[in-house]
């Protein structure tokens, strides 16, 4: 057994004789009586105490380090006592990936999961917690799709601390633990009629905007962060080499999402909407930080503008020229007097990705290319949220079968010279 147990309330004292006797220490009666000690892998002296009568649990418990130790699933005691929320927060300033990711982590953290299990000792953690938190969860956060990534954000939070040493497993997940289910509704692309609809609404000096999304496939930030040096007219391609980001209220240069710089075809079209545009539009120099609102400056020259003759302000453009397009294209319902536009998460400048990627699909082209074009970082990602606008195997295999049994009849032949064939 690893250590000893040490009975405080009686001591060995030596007699004229030689012989040693128990005798009771100024502790007895009082106070715990039973010190476990032993040294734990840092070389240091660990201790727990228990009280009168349970020699067996502490002899229980050193057995229990011991197996530990043997097993390598030592845990130090005094780093399991650390709370969740004192481990959490250092984990999320070390957290990898862009700062909007940390600033997300730590808002979700400190307004859905601090409040239930912020002042539990991580050795303390069990199954049953993480079960009545995700409970508890279904009455402040109605949507489960997003239930599931405040619980993702608590589980990797919990497997660092796993890696750390600090916790043994990681309760998230454990088999009785339910968690909450994507519930993420199938894509459901826009007409043309819609995208069209939404440009003829949108005031002039962002309707080219639509053309970039549906045509190019590009994402918000990256459309109001084209500069003019990213367009190679002549050769057909797009550079997509940073965006138009917020953070903390400030706007900044960064990188695409993921990092993904990425060249997209520029179809003549667009080509022409975009020339179009720069003739009525001048473009506009920019000076931003780069990544972080304390980073380098960056200048751009920048083929959107906003009214004000500055870059685009995201929020703005949402609420007063977005939206209301989208209300006179009858995407989303009208404004009530004194109220504001109905929320439409489906409907934001997403919804042209959308569109790209099922003109694209509907054209044959395959997975791989239309993940690059996107900047997905996982083909897979672009299989799995765009399957359902492929043409069908079935179909393909119908029209195949359809077109032989058709050709081979026309020459006067049955399907018998066909089969064999």
């Amino acid at each position: 057994m690893a250590g000893h147990i040490q009975d405080r309330w009686y001591k060995a004292e030596s007699q004229a004789n030689g012989k040693s006797v128990r005798v009771k220490t100024n502790r007895f009666g009082t106070g715990m009586r039973y010190r476990a000690r032993y040294i734990g892998p840092d070389g240091t002296e660990k201790s727990k105490s228990f009280p009168d009568r349970q020699k067996r649990l502490a002899e229980q418990w050193l057995a229990r380090i011991e197996a530990d130790m043997s097993r390598g699933q030592y845990i130090d005691p005094k780093s399991s006592r650390t709370t969740f929320q004192q481990y959490a927060e250092r984990w999320v300033t070390t957290h990898t990936g862009e700062i909007n990711s940390r600033e997300a982590a730590e808002r979700r953290l400190r307004l859905h999961a601090y409040p239930h299990l912020g002042s539990r000792p991580l050795g303390s953690f069990k199954p049953e917690h993480i079960r009545a938190w995700i409970a508890a969860l279904e009455a402040t956060v109605p949507a489960e799709s997003h239930r599931r990534i405040i619980v993702g954000t608590v589980s990797a939070a919990l497997s660092a601390a796993v890696d750390d040493g600090l916790l043994s497993k990681n309760p998230c997940r454990a088999r009785t633990v339910q968690l909450p289910k994507p519930g993420k509704p199938r894509v459901v692309p826009w007409t043309a009629k819609q995208v069209f609809g939404v440009r003829a609404a949108l005031p002039r000096r962002y309707q080219a905007a639509v053309d970039v999304g549906a045509g190019c496939g590009l994402r918000q930030g990256e459309i109001f962060g084209l500069a003019v040096d990213e367009f190679d007219y002549e050769g057909g391609w797009l550079a997509v080499s940073h965006q138009l980001k917020r953070i903390r209220g400030r706007y900044v240069f960064a990188l695409p999402k993921g990092g993904k710089v990425r060249d997209v075809p520029l179809p003549r079209a667009v080509v022409a909407a975009l020339r179009e545009h720069s003739e009525e539009c001048e473009p506009i120099t920019v000076t931003l930080p780069w990544r972080t609102p304390d980073g380098p400056p960056v200048t751009k020259r920048l083929l959107f503008s906003g009214p004000e003759g500055n870059h685009v302000r995201v929020s703005n453009f949402n609420d007063h020229h977005w939206k209301p397009a989208l209300a006179t294209a009858e995407i989303i319902p009208a404004r009530q007097a004194g109220q504001r536009y109905a929320s439409a998460p489906e409907h934001g400048m997403h919804a042209l990705r959308h569109f790209y990627a099922s003109v694209l699909l509907d054209a044959g082209e395959n997975i791989r290319a239309l993940s690059q074009y996107l900047g997905h970082s996982d083909p897979g990602f672009t299989l799995r949220t765009y399957t359902h606008l492929m043409p069908s195997s079935e179909g393909r295999t119908r029209n195949a079968v359809d077109s032989l049994f058709l050709a081979a009849r026309a020459q006067d032949h049955g399907p018998q010279t066909a089969q064999a064939a």
